[in-house]
């Protein structure tokens, strides 16, 4: 028997019901608009669940703390991410389409969980499970930077580029770059960004530094 949130009676997850679906769904929209007023540690349990009118008990059916949750929310972060820049990409594309593309699927999903990302991050400088989460999250763009460098090493340019460590400082370049611009407020005085502009220049900063050639090629 379960009950309303999809529970079995004794207090073992039994297959999630729609209700159960629901509810779930519901504490974590409510996490993602509480947490992005509120902050991550200014932010209760039954703030979630007055927020997605819900039990403070429901809460504990799908997650084991605050932090569970977090996690949870981060894990639906690299989900979109991945599944918005695979659905962008169109067999014939060049490599600046592949980019921009990239970026543009990258900013789009880092706004729409900006409470989530901020928070994930604060908490990697301070907790060790935090610090590899983020590590696996920032991995697989990682992974996506070095591919476009092979293929630009495929076209004869940046010939003895390090793929893995050109990765590394793009994602670096992007998850700051996207921070300062839509959390902090940008870091030029006076200056608001169109997101656009934003879009173009992150393609064009990532584009050129894999599209060098030797001056003797």
């Amino acid at each position: 028997m379960t009950s309303a949130d999809g529970e079995v009676a004794d207090g073992t997850a039994g297959r999630p019901t729609v209700r159960g679906r629901d509810t779930q769904a519901r504490l974590e929209r409510a996490a993602r608009e509480v947490i992005a007023r509120k902050g991550f540690f200014k932010t209760t349990i039954t703030d979630i669940t007055s927020a997605a009118k819900r039990s403070p008990a429901s809460f504990y059916h799908y997650f084991g703390s605050k932090e569970d949750l977090l996690a949870s929310l981060a894990e639906d972060f690299r989900a979109s991410a991945k599944s918005r820049a695979v659905q962008a990409l169109h067999p014939g594309q060049d490599l600046h389409d592949i980019i921009q593309e990239s970026v543009r699927a990258h900013w789009d999903t880092y706004r729409e969980h900006l409470g989530v990302m901020v928070e994930v991050f604060q908490l990697a400088m301070i907790d060790d499970a935090f610090a590899q989460r983020w590590r696996e999250m920032c991995a697989d763009a990682i992974d996506w930077v070095a591919q476009t460098v092979r293929m630009a090493q495929r076209q004869g340019y940046s010939p003895d580029a390090d793929p893995e460590l050109v990765g590394s400082a793009i994602v670096a370049m992007l998850n700051h770059f996207t921070y300062v611009w839509l959390v902090a407020g940008g870091d030029v005085a006076g200056r608001e960004l169109d997101e656009e502009a934003a879009i173009k220049t992150l393609t064009d900063t990532w584009y050129r530094s894999v599209s060098w050639r030797d001056q003797g090629s």
